[in-house]
């Protein structure tokens, strides 16, 4: 059987106009500004008008990934369609796609199959702007710092303790690390630099974070550029706001802010906004998008990057607890198929029934499920992904095995048959949601120092040892405590492969520390980044990148997007 790719189905299928969607939604024409016929802009003063009760909070995570497949957006926006379908009132919140990933490993990320968001092609390459809007505010930084060195730095500001780097969202290597400020004094000073990718600009981090157009000037102001010159106990960080740079970069960013409004093949709103990496930083959309999607929906369901030690992680320990949201229910998306690379079976082998591979890689996913029951204190459910090669008794096993947590499963369908393949997943999610929620906890609290709180990370939740802070990021952390950022919230930079610091450590590793190499505060966002293993602000395009595959024709029509 021949079957149609992600982005055939997108564009065979009929769009309604933007503005029969946001009546669906209950968005009156007043807070819609239309980006064309298929897409628009929510203007955020919805949120401080609209009298709506809030909805309940659904979050799907995942296990941690693997060239297998998990289809966590895809299962985010098929049980959106598949809550329509038993008459509940629903709206899908989903963070925006990166050019990176788009053009270099992943593909496109709209969904896939009949459970996808509309316009594919225009949602996974420029959408409405947002991603130009806060590279070009980072950078923008990025100039004013280097020109009021140059005009005579009257901040004091150590070119060797810049820690503000410029952006671009593309995967580009080359420009990981480079050197600036060459040609002479009329070109500036002379420094080493580099570029990260757009989703690791804390501006992303801050935009997603910001409650409106008041507190995302007041972060921006708080971002740190820098240090001065001095021993380090001498050295003062230096803002934004010392730079007098937050007005412009906001006024930037004023359209960035407000979420924007597409649509499902089955016409279920959707709105999408930030795309913060989970594997560097905080992996959510945006805290206004999520709390629309809970004024306009009895059920808001939204996404957390990558599997649940970070997506899902961050998202209740930093999100919820910044914005304070309580989460009514947990999704947790795996497949047989990545289960069974869990347990060390080859991606060739993967069509295989190997009950004993899949035995060994159950773990990932039972621990995951444990996080959520027995450390956050959320009910979930666990969401299989269906591929026609599983087999009667590997489903058998994943049920049996999370049975024994307490937990159901419910076999997706939504690749192929879209909302219809949701129902059974949406009533477990709907019966979930009427359980007592409000023993919601995080994973730590915030009082006690970096240390502690990453010890905490790495015991509870990654199932680790411990952390073992190198010497150098043993001084980051004095240094950042001693000027008044230790009861920040940690944003931890590691490998989304696998629950350790190492990608190579499948299924659920025990005893092992976590290398944290290097501290860094994103003051503005308001947590601690701490980065571990070999993890890179600025990924690279693998050997066969996506890009070669991608084309248009004489008439504009795209191939090859995913």
């Amino acid at each position: 059987m021949a079957y149609k790719s992600d982005i055939e189905i997108a564009q065979e299928c009929t769009m309604a106009p933007i503005t029969e969607v946001a009546a669906k939604a209950g968005i009156d024409d007043r807070y819609l500004e239309q980006y064309g016929k298929y897409k628009a802009k929510i203007n955020y003063s919805l949120l401080k008008e609209s009298e709506a009760p809030d909805g309940k909070l659904v979050l799907v995570t995942a296990i941690n990934p693997t060239p297998a497949g998990e289809g966590k957006t895809t299962t985010t926006v098929g049980l959106a369609d598949g809550l329509r379908k038993i008459g509940k009132k629903s709206v899908a919140a989903l963070r925006e796609p990166s050019l990176g990933p788009i053009f270099g490993v992943k593909g496109g990320a709209a969904g896939g199959g009949y459970a996808q968001v509309v316009p594919m092609e225009d949602i996974n390459l420029h959408f409405t702007g947002d991603f130009h809007a806060i590279s070009t505010a980072n950078n923008l930084l990025a100039a004013m710092v280097d020109n009021h060195i140059y005009q005579g730095n009257a901040l004091n500001i150590d070119p060797r303790r810049i820690t503000w780097r410029r952006c671009m969202d593309m995967n580009d290597r080359q420009l990981r690390n480079i050197v600036d400020g060459l040609g002479g004094k009329s070109n500036g000073t002379p420094r080493e630099d580099g570029y990260d990718i757009t989703a690791a600009s804390e501006i992303m981090a801050v935009l997603c974070l910001a409650n409106d157009i008041d507190d995302l000037k007041s972060r921006l102001a708080k971002l740190v550029v820098g240090y001065t010159y001095g021993k380090a106990s001498e050295q003062k960080p230096v803002t934004a706001g010392d730079l007098h740079a937050e007005g412009a970069m906001c006024a930037l960013l004023k359209d960035a802010l407000k979420p924007n409004l597409v649509q499902t093949l089955e016409h279920t709103p959707a709105i999408i906004h930030g795309g913060p990496f989970a594997n560097i930083a905080h992996g959510c959309n945006s805290v206004t998008a999520t709390r629309m999607a809970l004024k306009l929906g009895d059920y808001c369901v939204t996404e957390a990057g990558f599997g649940a030690d970070l997506g899902a992680e961050k998202f209740f320990d930093i999100k919820c607890r910044m914005a304070g949201l309580t989460p009514s229910a947990v999704v947790v998306v795996a497949s047989v198929r990545a289960l069974k690379h869990h347990g060390g079976v080859a991606i060739k082998d993967l069509n295989e029934e190997n009950l004993e591979a899949l035995e060994k890689g159950l773990p990932n996913l039972l621990k995951h499920v444990s996080n959520i029951r027995g450390v956050y204190h959320l009910p979930c459910v666990v969401a299989v992904n269906a591929f026609p090669t599983d087999t009667k008794a590997e489903l058998d096993l994943v049920e049996q095995e999370c049975r024994k947590l307490g937990v159901n499963v419910a076999l997706s369908q939504v690749w192929a048959k879209g909302g219809e393949g949701g129902i059974a997943l949406a009533e477990e999610v709907v019966r979930l949601c009427e359980e007592d929620h409000s023993g919601f906890t995080f994973s730590y609290e915030l009082e006690g120092s970096i240390q502690d709180k990453l010890d905490q990370i790495v015991r509870k939740i990654y199932g680790g040892s411990g952390a073992i802070l190198t010497a150098s990021a043993r001084k980051q952390a004095e240094q950042l405590e001693a000027l008044g950022y230790g009861s920040c919230p940690i944003c931890v930079a590691k490998t989304q492969y696998s629950l350790s610091d190492d990608p190579s450590k499948l299924g659920a590793p025990g005893d092992f520390p976590v290398t944290v190499r290097n501290l860094k505060i994103s003051a503005g966002a308001g947590f601690i980044v701490a980065l571990t293993g070999e993890i890179m602000t600025m990924p690279g395009l693998p050997k066969s990148p996506a890009a070669e595959s991608i084309d248009i024709d004489s008439t504009g029509r795209i191939s090859g997007l995913f």
